[in-house]
């Protein structure tokens, strides 16, 4: 069955690689499940807007997924994506502070324009405007943004994704608290209770990086996941042994029946057009074009980035499907608008299965499955350590940093562009506004170089588009 549908030995897998990288993209990306409620509606976890988002999120992520798998056949996984829900966060937050409505009530208004957004993007990539969008970026920019996401997942992997928090506040991160401390004394002091975490998660994410070079050098399969696992089981003795705590405590009293109650009544095609007619024209036509620009180039960019890895490129850097893999992207953010969730967009994690061998939509089916049934087994989930996850991204993130080799650094065109995309997409945190800072320098390098003529139209109109998001949009 899978053969038929996924073409499994045309590109080269089998069934049992497959739903391996899927599991191994579920466990990179998992983290979205309880986090994006948390971003979108507060840390009160017993909240009926929690718990709605929380349903949101599993659902709409599947649902981006099962799109991908079965018209694209593309091993890329969906779910809400990071930054876009923090920007989304800030809207609602405005539109309270502007019309004097209640949270709840603001934030089913702001589905409006994650709904506007969903269906300007089907339009869009059923007039293949979106693929022509991606073919107008140049080659050299092309070849830099999978470097440059190795970048973004490494510090995904060092910083985000393994934040530790104490009575002295939080989140301190790897890098920037406990390497980047003059001493470890200044490290304690600051960190208080937190240092002895701290401590742990590095031991246990460098193991797991560690274990998953050596495992992958020596030709074990599954090495990511293995990795993990080892990293996993490190970090609960760790917790056991010398942090005295239990880390499978949660279990005892978790609750494994999903809220489907509570997203009916709070976000489930919970669209206030009364409020959002308050917010006023000119606010949402520029919020629905400034969500429109980030996620499209978030998408484009993890796309063509995670395909140049697993070389499902052509010659000219272009991916097969590529119209098919943006309409699950659109597909995915209508359904995210209408279950109570931000925008849905393919996450650059899925690198991480894809470097498992992940190459048909069988992968992201998988994912998807898993994310569905998170909405029984979420517990289970939130015992997984970040610190083991966060070994696969930086492993990953090193492979990526492979594809420099084919940057021509002696091409000041290529290089500048590139430079600034290594830079940009991990400090931002947007793989949009990286390649969005790499075209508008193309674009300026070529034009008072003398050789505009060689800029295409819509690489000039997407540069504009940019330089008008980062100086005039307010």
């Amino acid at each position: 069955m899978f053969e038929k549908v996924f073409k499994l030995s045309k590109n080269q897998t089998n069934a049992k690689t497959e739903i391996m990288a899927g599991f191994i993209t579920f466990m990179t990306m998992a983290y979205i499940i309880a986090l994006n409620p948390t971003i979108l509606a507060g840390n009160d976890r017993t909240t009926s807007l929690w718990k709605g988002v929380f349903m949101a999120t599993c659902i709409a992520s599947a649902v981006g997924m099962f799109c991908m798998a079965f018209l694209a056949n593309k091993p890329f996984a969906l779910a809400p994506g990071m930054g876009l829900n923090s920007f989304f966060a800030v809207v609602v937050g405005n539109i309270v502070a502007m019309t004097g409505m209640t949270y709840q009530a603001s934030f089913q208004a702001a589905l409006i324009i994650i709904l506007v957004e969903g269906i300007v993007f089907v339009i869009l990539s059923l007039f293949n405007i979106r693929e022509k969008i991606v073919e107008s970026i140049p080659l050299g920019i092309r070849l830099g943004i999978s470097p440059a996401i190795g970048m973004m997942l490494m510090n995904i992997g060092l910083g985000s994704n393994a934040g530790i928090y104490s009575e002295n506040g939080g989140p301190f991160y790897v890098m920037r608290d406990f390497f980047g401390a003059l001493t470890p004394s200044v490290t304690q002091t600051a960190m208080g209770s937190g240092y002895s975490v701290m401590i742990l998660t590095v031991a246990t994410m460098f193991i797991g990086l560690f274990a998953i070079i050596v495992l992958s050098k020596k030709g074990v399969k599954g090495s990511v996941l293995l990795g993990m696992l080892i990293a996993s089981v490190i970090y609960w003795a760790g917790q056991f042994i010398f942090l005295d705590t239990n880390p499978f405590a949660s279990l005892a009293t978790a609750s494994f029946l999903p809220p489907f109650a509570d997203m009916v009544e709070t976000t489930l095609f919970k669209f206030n057009f009364k409020g959002f007619m308050e917010i006023g024209w000119f606010t949402v036509i520029t919020l629905t074009i400034t969500f429109c620009i980030i996620d499209m180039f978030d998408t484009i960019g993890t796309l063509v980035g995670t395909a140049s890895r697993a070389g499902m490129v052509d010659k000219n850097g272009d991916m097969p499907q590529m119209k098919e893999a943006l309409l699950a992207d659109a597909v995915g953010t209508i359904a995210g608008a209408c279950t109570g969730t931000s925008t849905v967009t393919t996450f650059v994690e899925s690198a991480a299965g894809v470097e498992a061998g992940g190459r048909t939509g069988l992968t992201a089916f998988t994912t998807g499955l898993l994310f569905l049934a998170c909405i029984f087994i979420a517990p289970i989930a939130a015992i997984i350590p970040a610190a083991a996850t966060s070994a696969a991204l930086i492993y990953v993130g090193v492979l990526m940093l492979q594809g420099l080799k084919n940057v021509d650094f002696g091409d000041m065109d290529q290089m500048v562009p590139v430079c600034l995309m290594l830079l940009a997409m991990p400090v931002s945190g947007s793989i949009g506004h990286g390649i969005g800072l790499g075209l508008i320098s193309y674009t300026f390098i070529k034009v008072f170089s003398g050789k505009a003529k060689e800029v295409s139209i819509l690489t000039y109109i997407i540069s504009a588009l940019f330089l008008v998001k980062f100086f005039l949009v307010v």
